[in-house]
Protein backbone atom coordinates (compact mmCIF):
# COMPACT_ATOMS: atom_id res chain seq x y z
CA UNK A 1 0.00 0.00 0.00
CA UNK A 2 1.64 3.76 -0.91
CA UNK A 3 1.76 6.28 1.78
CA UNK A 4 -0.61 7.96 0.47
CA UNK A 5 -3.45 5.49 0.14
CA UNK A 6 -2.71 4.58 3.34
CA UNK A 7 -3.54 8.40 4.44
CA UNK A 8 -6.35 8.57 2.87
CA UNK A 9 -7.38 5.15 4.35
CA UNK A 10 -6.26 6.92 8.28
CA UNK A 11 -8.51 9.75 6.91
CA UNK A 12 -11.63 7.81 6.15
CA UNK A 13 -11.47 5.92 9.63
CA UNK A 14 -11.35 9.45 11.55
CA UNK A 15 -13.98 10.66 9.79
CA UNK A 16 -16.07 7.58 10.52
CA UNK A 17 -15.14 7.77 13.80
CA UNK A 18 -16.87 11.19 14.09
CA UNK A 19 -20.02 10.10 13.12
CA UNK A 20 -20.78 13.57 11.90
CA UNK A 21 -19.37 14.63 8.85
CA UNK A 22 -20.04 12.85 5.39
CA UNK A 23 -16.22 13.87 4.38
CA UNK A 24 -13.53 16.13 3.81
CA UNK A 25 -13.17 18.36 1.02
CA UNK A 26 -9.33 19.60 0.63
CA UNK A 27 -9.20 22.58 -1.76
CA UNK A 28 -6.10 24.70 -2.89
CA UNK A 29 -4.95 27.73 -5.22
CA UNK A 30 -1.63 28.84 -5.69
CA UNK A 31 -0.71 26.25 -2.33
CA UNK A 32 -3.25 28.94 -0.35
CA UNK A 33 -3.37 25.58 1.71
CA UNK A 34 -0.03 24.41 2.85
CA UNK A 35 -2.22 22.32 5.37
CA UNK A 36 -4.10 20.33 2.55
CA UNK A 37 -0.10 19.45 1.03
CA UNK A 38 1.06 18.28 4.49
CA UNK A 39 -2.18 16.44 5.19
CA UNK A 40 -2.14 14.46 1.83
CA UNK A 41 1.46 14.22 1.32
CA UNK A 42 1.89 16.25 -1.43
CA UNK A 43 4.71 18.16 -2.78
CA UNK A 44 3.89 21.90 -2.44
CA UNK A 45 6.42 22.86 -4.74
CA UNK A 46 5.00 21.79 -7.51
CA UNK A 47 4.25 24.59 -9.89
CA UNK A 48 0.01 25.28 -8.88
CA UNK A 49 -1.91 27.43 -11.09
CA UNK A 50 -5.15 26.52 -11.37
CA UNK A 51 -8.14 25.99 -8.47
CA UNK A 52 -7.98 22.11 -7.57
CA UNK A 53 -10.17 19.95 -4.81
CA UNK A 54 -10.02 16.81 -3.52
CA UNK A 55 -13.42 15.24 -1.68
CA UNK A 56 -12.63 12.46 0.79
CA UNK A 57 -15.82 11.13 1.83
CA UNK A 58 -16.34 8.62 4.79
CA UNK A 59 -17.08 5.56 3.03
CA UNK A 60 -16.13 5.05 -1.14
CA UNK A 61 -13.65 6.27 -3.27
CA UNK A 62 -11.93 9.70 -3.14
CA UNK A 63 -12.62 11.94 -5.95
CA UNK A 64 -10.22 14.42 -7.48
CA UNK A 65 -11.13 17.70 -9.51
CA UNK A 66 -8.35 19.82 -11.51
CA UNK A 67 -7.98 21.73 -14.80
CA UNK A 68 -7.66 20.61 -18.08
CA UNK A 69 -4.30 21.94 -18.06
CA UNK A 70 -2.84 20.66 -14.91
CA UNK A 71 -4.25 17.19 -14.81
CA UNK A 72 -1.62 15.52 -13.33
CA UNK A 73 -1.53 18.00 -10.38
CA UNK A 74 -3.49 14.63 -7.82
CA UNK A 75 -2.60 11.90 -9.25
CA UNK A 76 -0.11 10.50 -6.90
CA UNK A 77 -3.36 10.73 -4.61
CA UNK A 78 -6.19 7.53 -5.34
CA UNK A 79 -9.28 8.08 -6.58
CA UNK A 80 -11.09 9.25 -9.33
CA UNK A 81 -10.03 12.33 -12.05
CA UNK A 82 -12.75 14.26 -13.05
CA UNK A 83 -11.29 17.68 -15.02
CA UNK A 84 -12.78 21.46 -15.71
CA UNK A 85 -12.02 23.57 -18.37
CA UNK A 86 -14.31 26.77 -17.45
CA UNK A 87 -15.88 28.08 -14.80
CA UNK A 88 -19.26 26.95 -15.29
CA UNK A 89 -17.92 23.48 -15.68
CA UNK A 90 -16.38 23.47 -12.39
CA UNK A 91 -18.96 24.13 -10.82
CA UNK A 92 -20.99 21.87 -12.19
CA UNK A 93 -18.86 18.67 -11.67
CA UNK A 94 -18.14 20.34 -7.63
CA UNK A 95 -21.73 20.25 -7.66
CA UNK A 96 -21.71 16.43 -8.93
CA UNK A 97 -18.97 15.29 -6.64
CA UNK A 98 -20.56 16.56 -3.34
CA UNK A 99 -23.94 15.35 -4.51
CA UNK A 100 -25.92 13.65 -1.09
CA UNK A 101 -22.96 15.37 1.19
CA UNK A 102 -24.66 17.46 3.66
CA UNK A 103 -22.26 17.98 6.56
CA UNK A 104 -18.39 17.83 5.43
CA UNK A 105 -15.31 19.55 7.03
CA UNK A 106 -12.99 21.98 5.11
CA UNK A 107 -9.96 24.12 6.57
CA UNK A 108 -12.16 26.57 8.24
CA UNK A 109 -13.00 28.59 11.68
CA UNK A 110 -16.03 30.07 12.72
CA UNK A 111 -15.07 33.56 13.11
CA UNK A 112 -11.60 32.91 12.18
CA UNK A 113 -11.06 31.81 16.09
CA UNK A 114 -8.41 29.94 15.02
CA UNK A 115 -6.21 31.17 12.18
CA UNK A 116 -4.09 28.48 11.76
CA UNK A 117 -6.92 26.76 10.49
CA UNK A 118 -8.50 29.24 8.69
CA UNK A 119 -6.90 28.43 5.17
CA UNK A 120 -9.89 28.51 2.83
CA UNK A 121 -11.12 32.05 1.93
CA UNK A 122 -14.59 33.08 2.17
CA UNK A 123 -15.78 32.86 -1.06
CA UNK A 124 -15.09 29.40 -1.61
CA UNK A 125 -16.69 28.04 1.29
CA UNK A 126 -19.84 30.55 -0.02
CA UNK A 127 -19.45 28.80 -3.21
CA UNK A 128 -19.91 25.15 -0.90
CA UNK A 129 -22.64 26.11 0.98
CA UNK A 130 -24.74 27.53 -1.91
CA UNK A 131 -24.82 24.39 -3.28
CA UNK A 132 -27.07 23.00 -0.02
CA UNK A 133 -24.16 21.59 2.02
CA UNK A 134 -23.14 22.21 5.30
CA UNK A 135 -19.38 23.24 5.82
CA UNK A 136 -18.14 22.69 9.65
CA UNK A 137 -14.22 23.77 10.83
CA UNK A 138 -11.64 20.78 10.37
CA UNK A 139 -9.77 21.54 13.21
CA UNK A 140 -10.04 18.29 14.97
CA UNK A 141 -8.56 16.46 11.83
CA UNK A 142 -6.14 18.78 11.43
CA UNK A 143 -5.08 18.36 14.71
CA UNK A 144 -4.74 14.65 14.35
CA UNK A 145 -3.09 14.40 11.53
CA UNK A 146 -0.32 17.76 11.66
CA UNK A 147 -0.11 17.59 15.51
CA UNK A 148 0.14 14.31 16.44
CA UNK A 149 3.73 12.65 17.11
CA UNK A 150 5.33 9.50 15.92
CA UNK A 151 7.94 8.06 18.23
CA UNK A 152 10.66 9.11 16.05
CA UNK A 153 9.26 12.96 16.42
CA UNK A 154 9.09 12.90 20.36
CA UNK A 155 12.85 11.23 20.77
CA UNK A 156 13.63 14.43 18.24
CA UNK A 157 12.36 16.71 20.55
CA UNK A 158 13.54 15.56 23.56
CA UNK A 159 16.73 15.75 22.08
CA UNK A 160 16.19 19.42 21.08
CA UNK A 161 15.18 20.29 23.76
CA UNK A 162 17.81 18.89 26.53
CA UNK A 163 19.72 20.90 23.89
CA UNK A 164 18.24 24.08 24.30
CA UNK A 165 18.48 23.18 28.44
CA UNK A 166 22.55 22.70 27.96
CA UNK A 167 22.64 26.34 26.00
CA UNK A 168 21.02 27.88 28.50
CA UNK A 169 23.30 26.92 30.76
CA UNK A 170 26.08 27.98 28.59
CA UNK A 171 24.48 30.86 27.61
CA UNK A 172 24.29 32.47 31.53
CA UNK A 173 27.82 30.97 32.21
CA UNK A 174 28.99 32.89 28.93
CA UNK A 175 27.68 36.44 30.32
CA UNK A 176 28.91 35.53 33.52
CA UNK A 177 32.19 35.41 32.13
CA UNK A 178 32.15 38.48 30.01
CA UNK A 179 31.04 40.49 33.12
CA UNK A 180 33.58 39.12 35.33
CA UNK A 181 36.28 39.69 32.52
CA UNK A 182 35.13 43.01 31.93
CA UNK A 183 34.47 42.52 27.90
CA UNK A 184 31.80 43.95 26.65
CA UNK A 185 28.41 42.52 26.02
CA UNK A 186 25.21 43.45 24.17
CA UNK A 187 21.65 41.72 23.34
CA UNK A 188 22.92 40.82 20.07
CA UNK A 189 25.97 39.41 21.36
CA UNK A 190 24.09 36.91 23.34
CA UNK A 191 21.54 36.11 20.72
CA UNK A 192 24.66 34.93 18.62
CA UNK A 193 26.14 32.84 21.31
CA UNK A 194 23.07 30.84 21.43
CA UNK A 195 22.55 30.35 17.56
CA UNK A 196 26.47 29.18 17.73
CA UNK A 197 25.76 26.93 20.87
CA UNK A 198 22.57 25.40 18.03
CA UNK A 199 24.89 25.00 15.14
CA UNK A 200 27.15 22.85 17.62
CA UNK A 201 24.96 20.90 18.78
CA UNK A 202 23.09 20.68 14.85
CA UNK A 203 20.01 22.44 15.67
CA UNK A 204 18.55 24.72 13.28
CA UNK A 205 15.80 27.47 14.36
CA UNK A 206 13.25 29.16 12.14
CA UNK A 207 14.31 32.68 13.24
CA UNK A 208 16.86 33.88 16.17
CA UNK A 209 16.59 33.57 19.44
CA UNK A 210 15.17 36.48 21.94
CA UNK A 211 17.85 38.28 24.13
CA UNK A 212 16.27 40.96 26.12
CA UNK A 213 17.34 42.80 28.65
CA UNK A 214 15.64 45.18 31.44
CA UNK A 215 12.81 47.10 29.82
CA UNK A 216 13.48 45.22 26.34
CA UNK A 217 12.31 41.84 28.26
CA UNK A 218 8.77 43.63 29.20
CA UNK A 219 8.48 43.59 25.19
CA UNK A 220 7.17 40.03 24.75
CA UNK A 221 8.73 39.79 20.60
CA UNK A 222 11.32 41.90 20.93
CA UNK A 223 14.78 40.93 18.83
CA UNK A 224 17.74 42.70 19.36
CA UNK A 225 19.81 44.10 15.62
CA UNK A 226 23.02 43.91 15.35
CA UNK A 227 23.10 48.06 15.53
CA UNK A 228 20.79 48.61 17.93
CA UNK A 229 20.81 46.75 20.76
CA UNK A 230 21.27 47.53 24.41
CA UNK A 231 25.04 46.47 26.61
CA UNK A 232 24.45 43.65 29.36
CA UNK A 233 25.74 44.77 32.09
CA UNK A 234 25.79 43.99 35.98
CA UNK A 235 22.48 44.75 38.17
CA UNK A 236 19.90 43.86 34.09
CA UNK A 237 17.00 41.39 33.84
CA UNK A 238 18.17 39.06 31.42
CA UNK A 239 15.46 37.30 29.55
CA UNK A 240 16.31 34.40 26.87
CA UNK A 241 13.63 32.63 24.64
CA UNK A 242 15.17 30.07 22.56
CA UNK A 243 13.32 27.32 20.57
CA UNK A 244 15.20 25.08 17.84
CA UNK A 245 14.73 21.37 16.21
CA UNK A 246 16.93 18.88 14.70
CA UNK A 247 17.43 19.27 10.45
CA UNK A 248 16.15 15.54 9.75
CA UNK A 249 12.49 16.26 7.97
CA UNK A 250 10.25 15.26 10.64
CA UNK A 251 11.62 16.66 13.37
CA UNK A 252 10.16 18.83 15.65
CA UNK A 253 11.01 21.87 17.77
CA UNK A 254 11.87 22.52 21.45
CA UNK A 255 10.76 25.90 22.84
CA UNK A 256 11.65 27.07 26.42
CA UNK A 257 12.04 30.87 27.62
CA UNK A 258 14.68 31.55 31.23
CA UNK A 259 15.53 34.57 33.20
CA UNK A 260 18.51 35.49 35.05
CA UNK A 261 19.78 38.36 36.94
CA UNK A 262 23.13 39.84 36.16
CA UNK A 263 24.10 40.21 39.91
CA UNK A 264 24.90 37.73 42.96
CA UNK A 265 21.76 37.85 44.22
CA UNK A 266 17.97 38.72 43.35
CA UNK A 267 16.56 41.44 43.79
CA UNK A 268 13.55 41.22 45.78
CA UNK A 269 10.71 42.96 43.04
CA UNK A 270 12.18 40.70 40.41
CA UNK A 271 11.75 37.66 42.65
CA UNK A 272 8.35 38.34 43.63
CA UNK A 273 6.86 38.46 40.08
CA UNK A 274 9.37 35.43 38.61
CA UNK A 275 7.43 33.05 41.41
CA UNK A 276 4.00 34.83 40.31
CA UNK A 277 4.96 33.49 36.77
CA UNK A 278 6.39 30.39 38.14
CA UNK A 279 3.33 29.65 40.01
CA UNK A 280 0.95 30.33 37.00
CA UNK A 281 2.82 27.75 35.43
CA UNK A 282 3.00 24.99 37.55
CA UNK A 283 -0.89 25.58 38.40
CA UNK A 284 -1.40 25.58 33.98
CA UNK A 285 0.40 22.33 34.30
CA UNK A 286 -0.66 20.51 37.09
CA UNK A 287 -4.38 21.27 35.72
CA UNK A 288 -3.45 19.54 32.51
CA UNK A 289 -1.86 16.91 34.12
CA UNK A 290 -4.50 16.35 36.98
CA UNK A 291 -7.06 16.36 33.82
CA UNK A 292 -5.00 13.35 31.67
CA UNK A 293 -4.13 11.02 34.38
CA UNK A 294 -8.09 10.99 35.36
CA UNK A 295 -9.10 10.34 31.41
CA UNK A 296 -10.16 13.72 30.85
CA UNK A 297 -8.27 15.72 28.33
CA UNK A 298 -8.98 19.34 28.75
CA UNK A 299 -9.34 22.22 26.14
CA UNK A 300 -6.89 24.51 25.52
CA UNK A 301 -8.80 27.33 26.60
CA UNK A 302 -9.72 25.97 30.27
CA UNK A 303 -5.54 25.23 30.80
CA UNK A 304 -5.37 29.08 29.68
CA UNK A 305 -7.81 30.29 32.09
CA UNK A 306 -6.02 28.05 35.26
CA UNK A 307 -3.01 30.23 34.31
CA UNK A 308 -4.24 33.00 33.94
CA UNK A 309 -6.38 33.54 37.10
CA UNK A 310 -3.04 32.79 39.28
CA UNK A 311 -1.64 35.67 37.74
CA UNK A 312 -5.33 38.33 37.42
CA UNK A 313 -5.48 37.01 41.32
CA UNK A 314 -2.29 38.66 42.20
CA UNK A 315 -3.40 42.01 40.26
CA UNK A 316 -1.26 41.94 37.13
CA UNK A 317 -3.64 40.30 34.67
CA UNK A 318 -3.49 43.43 32.54
CA UNK A 319 0.16 42.56 32.09
CA UNK A 320 0.20 38.83 30.97
CA UNK A 321 -0.03 40.47 27.20
CA UNK A 322 -0.36 37.08 25.52
CA UNK A 323 -1.65 33.23 25.33
CA UNK A 324 -0.63 30.79 27.53
CA UNK A 325 0.84 28.51 24.54
CA UNK A 326 0.60 27.10 21.48
CA UNK A 327 1.18 24.09 19.80
CA UNK A 328 4.25 22.77 19.21
CA UNK A 329 5.36 20.76 15.74
CA UNK A 330 7.64 20.63 12.63
CA UNK A 331 7.07 24.09 12.91
CA UNK A 332 7.28 26.36 16.95
CA UNK A 333 4.06 27.65 16.45
CA UNK A 334 2.06 24.40 14.94
CA UNK A 335 -1.18 23.22 14.37
CA UNK A 336 -2.66 21.55 16.83
CA UNK A 337 -4.61 22.73 20.26
CA UNK A 338 -3.49 26.07 21.60
CA UNK A 339 -3.53 26.94 25.50
CA UNK A 340 -5.92 30.29 24.55
CA UNK A 341 -8.54 32.32 26.06
CA UNK A 342 -7.37 35.54 25.29
CA UNK A 343 -6.60 35.92 21.60
CA UNK A 344 -8.81 33.14 20.67
CA UNK A 345 -11.29 30.99 22.57
CA UNK A 346 -9.71 27.62 21.15
CA UNK A 347 -12.56 24.67 22.60
CA UNK A 348 -9.97 22.24 20.94
CA UNK A 349 -8.93 19.49 23.00
CA UNK A 350 -5.65 17.92 24.02
CA UNK A 351 -5.07 15.19 22.70
CA UNK A 352 -2.87 12.36 23.18
CA UNK A 353 0.54 12.24 21.84
CA UNK A 354 0.66 16.41 21.07
CA UNK A 355 3.15 19.27 22.86
CA UNK A 356 1.85 22.28 23.55
CA UNK A 357 3.96 25.28 25.21
CA UNK A 358 3.06 26.51 28.90
CA UNK A 359 4.70 30.58 28.82
CA UNK A 360 3.33 32.98 31.05
CA UNK A 361 4.45 36.34 31.35
CA UNK A 362 3.94 39.65 32.89
CA UNK A 363 5.44 42.76 31.45
CA UNK A 364 5.74 45.56 33.68
CA UNK A 365 6.39 48.24 30.74
CA UNK A 366 9.36 50.58 31.01
CA UNK A 367 11.12 48.13 33.81
CA UNK A 368 10.97 44.44 32.99
CA UNK A 369 9.41 41.12 32.19
CA UNK A 370 9.57 37.66 33.20
CA UNK A 371 8.31 34.82 31.18
CA UNK A 372 9.22 31.09 31.76
CA UNK A 373 8.32 28.69 29.08
CA UNK A 374 8.21 24.53 29.22
CA UNK A 375 6.90 21.94 26.86
CA UNK A 376 4.35 19.67 27.89
CA UNK A 377 3.75 16.29 26.03
CA UNK A 378 0.26 14.89 26.17
CA UNK A 379 0.30 10.76 26.58
CA UNK A 380 -2.71 8.56 26.83
CA UNK A 381 -2.44 8.86 30.41
CA UNK A 382 0.05 11.56 31.66
CA UNK A 383 2.12 14.72 30.53
CA UNK A 384 5.10 14.95 30.37
CA UNK A 385 7.97 17.24 30.71
CA UNK A 386 11.36 17.18 28.76
CA UNK A 387 14.06 19.44 29.55
CA UNK A 388 15.10 19.04 33.17
CA UNK A 389 15.88 20.91 35.67
CA UNK A 390 13.12 23.66 35.28
CA UNK A 391 13.34 27.16 36.21
CA UNK A 392 12.06 27.46 39.80
CA UNK A 393 13.94 30.59 40.72
CA UNK A 394 15.24 33.11 39.16
CA UNK A 395 19.17 32.65 38.46
CA UNK A 396 21.68 35.11 39.52
CA UNK A 397 24.07 34.76 36.46
CA UNK A 398 27.27 35.98 38.96
CA UNK A 399 26.83 33.56 41.18
CA UNK A 400 26.81 30.40 38.97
Amino acid sequence: MSPHQQRIEQIQEALRESGRLDGWLFYDFRVSDPLAYRILKLDAGKHVTRRWYYWVPATGTPVKLSHRIEPHQLEELPGETRLYLGWQEQRSLLAEMLCGARRVAMQYSPLNAVPYISRVDAGTIELIRGLGTEVVTSADLVQRFEAVWDDRQLASHREAVDGLRQIVTETFGHVAACIRAGTALCEFDVQQFILSRMKARSLMTSSAPIAAVNAHSADPHYMPGAQASWPVREGDLLLIDLWAKRSEPGSVYGDITWTGYVGQSVPDRHRRIFELVRDAREAAFSFARDRVTRGEFPCGWEVDDVCRAVIRGAGYGDQFLHRTGHSIGEEVHGNGANIDNLETQDTRRLTPRTCFSIEPGVYLAGDFGIRSELDAFVTEDDVLVFGQPLQTELIAILSI
